[in-house]
Parts: C-alpha cells; structure tokens; sequence
C-alpha cells in the first residue's frame, strides 16, 4: 500500500484486470482495502475471458452449467441481458462469438469494490479502473472530485474534466486502446465515435452504456437522452462534439450538490458554434492557468484525481 499526498489518505494502484486499479481512501480503511483488492482479484480469475480455467471460459465453452459457476455469474449475465434490451442489442455479452461479459464486469466490480469500503465505514473514497471511476462522498471538505478524460484525438490531453460528489464515470473510445468495441450488427468495430463518457450514479451501469452508446455511434444521443439518471458527452471522429440535454445541469452546481462538470473546452461541431464559442474558451483558459499557476484548479491527469 502507498501514501497518499493528503494527511490521512491511503492511495494504492493495483494491476488487476487487465488494467491498474487506483484507490483513494481514509488511511484507516487499510484492512477493508485488502478485501476490495483481493475481492479484484477474484473477478478477474472468475470473469476473465482470457483465462481458460476461469467460470466464464468454461461456461462459455460448456464445460461448466450455469448452476455450477459462482453465483455472480447469473447475476452478471442477467443485467447485461437487461441492458441489451435497454439497448436495442448494441450491448453484447458475445463480441466476435465468444461469450465475453466484460464491458459490464470491470464497472460492476469497481463499484461493488468501492461500496465494501462504504460498509467498512468510509464517507469519502474513490476507485479508478482505468479511467472508469467510482466516486464516494467528497475529495476533501467541500471539495469534489475531479477526473480528466482523455482527448482521443489528442494523445497526452484531456477533453474535459468532470466533477462531483457521490457519482460514476465511464468512458468508451480509441484512446487506450483503439478501435476495439464491435458493433454488433454489422460484426465490424465501431467507428461513428472517436469517445463518449457517461456520468451517473452507478458504474456498473454507466460502463455499460458507455459501451453500448460507443457501438451505436451517432444513434447513441437520443438514446442516452432516454435513460433516466445518466447523461453523456462525445467526441466524434472529425473533433466535433454533442452532449445530452441533461449535461448541462452538471455545470457549476453548489457545495453539496450531486456531480458537476465543468465547461468542456473540446469544439462544438457546428462550425459558427466554435466560432462564437472561441472567446469565453480563450477566457477560460486564461482563468486555468492563471489558477494552475497558484497552485489549484489545474486538470488532472486523464482518469485521475486532483
């Protein structure tokens, strides 16, 4: 475990998964972090695709039944059941064939590790998944959270930050790891978005859709804006941006407010709009560095906190 850089935080990053998972906690969680870590561990060898001896290998090749693999099996394929339906069959367990439930796993496991260290008493603690992150309380005395997304047509640079208090969030794209989510109804990977990050209350669902909505391309804005509680903001391919009506109320929200994003300072995709948009852009990016320059406000680094 490592020291964190607040009088009283734990941080620790774990490779797990296939990715690093990155906690923020109260130093006094030590024992309850332990049990989320080892908790990682044992979805990865239960869930991984790339395991042969995991249960969903030998499920999926029908080695195993259903009733003979751990119960969270069946729990996990009935909620990507759910959300494939919610999702017109753009969310699939069974990309390229073979049955893999990872892009509702990893958020799931995520969220279930940072509600163990809720239920060991902890009021303010974050777990971060690669970039999907779930959000306990606040960063530090009315302070929120804040978690920069990655530019994917920027390598190194952040598209946005969003902040809050008590939320998820998760973000589908190329950045890391390119074009990799098949849509699946045409077999082929998705390519009608370059990124979009959907914020809520829960990881597990917000991952989710973040894949589902990625594999939809341009469809996923009215489909977003069908889900209750969850809002997104894309990229497109060519540097444009959309976001959801309900983004908006994200922005600037008081203390003690649920989830805030700032302005993000990507282009809008309506060549005017980018134009009328250029001056309070270059504004707040005066107001950003003058604030980085005394030490506060400057955006963390992309899937990190500050």
């Amino acid at each position: 475990m490592t020291g964190g850089t607040r009088p009283g935080r734990l941080r620790h990053a774990e490779p797990v998964m296939g990715t690093v998972v990155s906690f923020d906690v109260p130093a006094w969680v030590g024992p309850a972090l332990q049990d989320a870590v080892r908790w990682l561990h044992w979805v990865d060898a239960t869930f991984s695709p790339y395991r042969d001896d995991s249960d969903v290998s030998r499920f999926g090749r029908g080695s195993l039944t259903l009733a003979e693999c751990a119960p969270e099996l069946a729990e996990v394929l009935a909620a990507c059941a759910d959300v494939c339906t919610r999702s017109g069959g753009y969310f699939t367990t069974r990309p390229g064939g073979r049955l893999d439930p990872s892009g509702y796993v990893k958020g799931w496991a995520i969220e279930r590790a940072a509600a163990m260290l809720t239920a060991a008493g902890s009021a303010e603690h974050s777990v971060n998944g690669g970039g999907d992150i779930q959000c306990v309380g606040d960063h530090g005395p009315g302070q929120p959270w804040r978690v920069g997304i990655a530019d994917p047509l920027r390598p190194g640079s952040l598209a946005l930050v969003v902040a809050g208090r008590d939320f998820a969030v998760a973000t589908s794209g190329v950045a890391e790891r390119g074009p990799h989510v098949i849509n699946p109804h045409t077999g082929q990977p998705a390519s009608g978005l370059a990124s979009i990050t959907v914020v809520g209350a829960r990881l597990a669902v917000a991952d989710a859709y973040a894949t589902a909505a990625f594999a939809m391309g341009p469809q996923a804005r009215d489909w977003v804006e069908s889900l209750d509680g969850y809002e997104a903001f894309a990229i497109t391919p060519d540097g444009a941006t959309w976001q959801t009506r309900g983004f908006p109320a994200y922005l600037g929200l008081p203390a003690g407010r649920r989830g805030c994003i700032p302005q993000p300072h990507a282009s809008h995709g309506d060549p005017g709009a980018r134009a009328a948009a250029a001056g309070p852009r270059r504004r707040r990016a005066g107001r950003r560095r003058a604030a980085a320059g005394r030490g506060r406000g400057g955006a963390p680094p992309a899937g990190r906190r500050a």
